[in-house]
């Protein structure tokens, strides 16, 4: 990976990774692919939803305590991004100012521009709120009409005594919104990451919403160690010190390679690349190159020694009933390769996967841990579709195969399969299925979900679907061209 910090826009996960959306084949046909350069990406003939990039860019920097973020757009563009009131809503310290202000695009900002609307919104902002930096975002308006918000962005950074950054998110450039995720990500190393001075005893940790910061913070201090939680609740200060870390880590792959490789190219700090720390082979599997990089193998051992002590023998006892059940999983790539491995350690058979996206290869040019690990532990070859979010075709993978569970990280798609009397499980929160103890929890949730199935049934006998038989009796469950 070869960062461009001369340059405020971001290449797409499209040409940076070759990452795809569209494929229908199985886990050995995708990774074989992946590995020999032949994998492309096919296109639908037709398509029924999506998401935006600009979310996940927005969201990520708004999550950082006492900022400001200006997005240059219509408002309904703007209204797209209260993505960060779920962030917001989350945080544990509550002591933080961030405000998201949009610039209201009118038609004739459309035709004529608005830049000295953008520049008057600065001035407004840095007056009335103070924050220690300011984010001006690009929309797809903004993309089309060539406004150049660079040169503001410039103009503003030299003269305030706080940083001003553009984010070049204009929803049209990816068909795949984790690509803002990396817009996020470039944004924070191009300006507010600065040189090491020393090293610090933490661990620079990217998660989405900090919801298990104190049982992360407990884990971490038995290995003599501090987690730098990112973004959510992270100030302008910490994040200038990320170089000084002992090494970076993730909880979901597809999430963090930008900032990860992005610190170790630049700064030489670690990125722990392995299977994320989901069900009991993940926990272990991170935790352990968590200690090689920072030399605390023993300690680690001894953590992961105490977690099964504790939480092992209930999940041994309760595992036998899971036994049998099968399951399609529809979710994020960084999640459905992960909880696939997840389900198979406790003895439920995925019958489908489905993800959003596929990345190619990572930054480092290797085939994503998770599908790698996936292939060498799988008891059976699963059948894969990479679809971003088209339900309609969820829906007809539900209908053919008739699983116990699905699984997603969405709640659109869960509703509809329950609506077709299927039980679903919603993975929302990223730490659901965390080590040992997470695991437990997993399974407990499980079990409520199948051992009492009325709802389910009730409502499908009321329920009329959108979808025709005739989509339904297609045995082609993905429409490519």
């Amino acid at each position: 990976m070869k960062l461009n910090l001369n340059n405020s826009a971001v290449p797409t996960r499209e040409n940076r990774l070759g990452s795809i959306t569209g494929y229908v084949g199985d886990l050995n046909d995708l990774v074989d692919q992946s590995r020999n350069g032949t994998l492309k990406n096919r296109e639908r003939c037709f398509s029924q939803s999506s998401g935006c990039l600009s979310g996940c860019a927005i969201g990520m920097v708004a999550a950082i305590r006492d900022v400001a973020v200006i997005y240059h757009a219509p408002s309904g563009c703007t209204l797209y991004t209260t993505i960060l009131g779920d962030q917001l809503a989350t945080r544990i310290n509550t002591s933080y100012d961030t405000h998201l202000v949009g610039t209201d695009m009118n038609e004739s900002d459309t035709v004529f521009g608005a830049l000295d609307s953008v520049r008057d919104i600065v001035y407004k902002v840095k007056k009335q709120y103070n924050p220690k930096a300011i984010f001006i975002a690009s929309s797809c308006v903004t993309g089309v009409i060539g406004e150049d918000i660079d040169s503001v962005v410039e103009e503003l950074d030299e003269e305030f005594d706080i940083p001003v950054i553009a984010i070049h998110c204009e929803g049209f450039k990816s068909r795949i919104w984790a690509s803002g995720f990396d817009i996020g990500d470039h944004a924070v190393l191009q300006h507010l990451v600065k040189p090491p001075v020393e090293k610090r005893n933490v661990i620079n940790f990217k998660n989405f919403f900090e919801s298990e910061r104190p049982q992360i913070t407990e884990l971490f201090a038995k290995l003599g160690v501090t987690p730098q939680f990112l973004y959510a609740n992270s100030t302008v200060e910490e994040l200038s010190h990320l170089s000084e870390s002992l090494a970076t880590v993730c909880i979901c792959g597809t999430l963090g390679t930008y900032l990860g490789n992005g610190l170790e190219e630049l700064y030489g700090v670690p990125y722990v690349r392995t299977i994320n720390p989901m069900g009991m082979a993940g926990f272990d599997a991170w935790f352990r190159e968590i200690g090689r990089i920072i030399g605390k193998e023993p300690e680690v051992e001894a953590l992961l020694q105490e977690e099964r002590d504790k939480y092992l023998p209930e999940i041994e006892r309760l595992k036998p009933e899971l036994e049998g059940l099968t399951a399609v999983i529809g979710m994020g790539p960084g999640y459905t390769y992960e909880v696939a491995r997840v389900l198979q350690e406790l003895g439920i058979k995925v019958v489908w996967a489905a993800a959003w996206h596929y990345d190619y290869k990572y930054d480092n040019n290797e085939v994503p841990p998770a599908l790698d690990y996936l292939q060498n532990t799988s008891p059976n070859n699963i059948e894969l579709s990479v679809a971003d979010q088209q339900n309609f075709e969820i829906m007809n993978i539900l209908k053919q195969y008739n699983p116990d569970l699905y699984f997603s990280r969405h709640p659109g798609s869960t509703v509809w399969a329950i609506k077709h009397g299927i039980s679903a499980v919603y993975v929302a929160d990223e730490y659901m299925i965390f080590g040992y103890k997470g695991t437990l929890n997993f399974i407990r949730n499980i079990l409520d979900t199948v051992r009492n199935r009325s709802f389910e049934t009730n409502l499908a006998k009321r329920t009329k679907t959108p979808y025709t038989d005739w989509w339904y009796d297609q045995e082609n469950h993905i429409m490519m061209v």
